[in-house]
């Protein structure tokens, strides 16, 4: 298999199989897998999420479930910045920004009246990552939206 593009070499700290835990304050709302992983040719890294939505949880957040998940993550080789194309269940698809400096992994897009931003932090020698999502209306606004915990199985 060919080598990705130095610039997305970086990223394969992510590559494998991880359980996930989506949260919001202390309730745990869905729990699954998600996969990383390089195309055949190296030039993107896929990630394939899978998760089963907890029982006892406000009957809207079951139906703005987002799963299954699929994002590809590549790179302009010009100015060596990160995107991500994101695609849910729901039928929802997005396009995203991206950042990695090998520690803390940043996902964000500006679209007048629904801005998104993800911060994760790496720990346990790579093996967890951290992080959350936060959502605003105004783009200046922030409201913490849930948190998304990531551990390394295989």
């Amino acid at each position: 298999m060919p080598k990705p593009h130095p610039a997305l070499q970086r990223l394969d700290v992510f590559v494998g199989e991880w359980e996930i835990c989506l949260s919001i304050g202390d309730q745990d709302t869905a729990i699954g897998r998600t996969v990383f992983e390089w195309t055949e040719d190296g030039a993107f890294l896929v990630q394939r999420s899978e998760a089963k939505v907890a029982e006892d949880i406000p009957p809207e957040w079951v139906a703005d479930s987002p799963f299954p998940v699929t994002s590809v993550m590549g790179l302009d080789d010009a100015s060596e910045e990160l995107s991500m194309l994101y695609a849910d269940g729901r039928g929802v698809h997005r396009v995203y920004r991206m950042s990695f400096d090998g520690g803390t992994w940043r996902v964000w897009r500006e679209v007048p009246g629904f801005d998104q931003r993800f911060t994760a932090t790496f720990s346990d020698g790579g093996g967890t990552i951290n992080g959350y999502w936060e959502m605003s209306r105004d783009g200046s606004t922030w409201e913490h939206d849930f948190d998304l915990t990531y551990r390394k199985v295989a």
